[in-house]
């Protein structure tokens, strides 16, 4: 069963950075495009940032400037550089990607989630 994990989550006061990582956790082929999302309380589920395969990255307009998205395709992990954190940034944050196995087939994974809090 392929999972994805995230770390890096945590409080940092405004203006802080924190950056985000999701790994797969077993053996895979490959993966394909790779999304950032977050939800906030009482809020919709959004995407910050998506980065293909072969590196093209798209970015929410509150993001921009602030987030970069990044992926390691070696070691099949992707990150999130979040700089210049505002209190709007608090949120579950979750990693979401299309993965390929070894058996050709491609299936979507989320990972468990990570709070980033962001406070003084």
């Amino acid at each position: 069963q392929v999972q994805l994990v995230e770390s890096g989550g945590g409080l940092v006061q405004p203006g802080g950075s924190l950056r985000l990582s999701c790994a797969a956790s077993e053996s895979i082929f490959s993966i394909n495009n790779v999304g950032w999302y977050r939800q906030a309380p009482g809020k919709e589920r959004e995407l910050v940032a998506s980065i293909s395969r072969g590196g093209r990255t798209n970015y929410a307009d509150s993001v921009k400037g602030r987030f970069t998205i990044s992926r390691d395709n070696a070691k099949k992990t992707m990150y999130v550089q979040m700089n210049s954190l505002k209190p709007e940034d608090t949120a579950v944050y979750y990693c979401n990607a299309d993965v390929i196995t070894y058996d050709g087939a491609m299936t979507n994974y989320w990972g468990q989630g990570t709070q980033v809090t962001v406070s003084s």
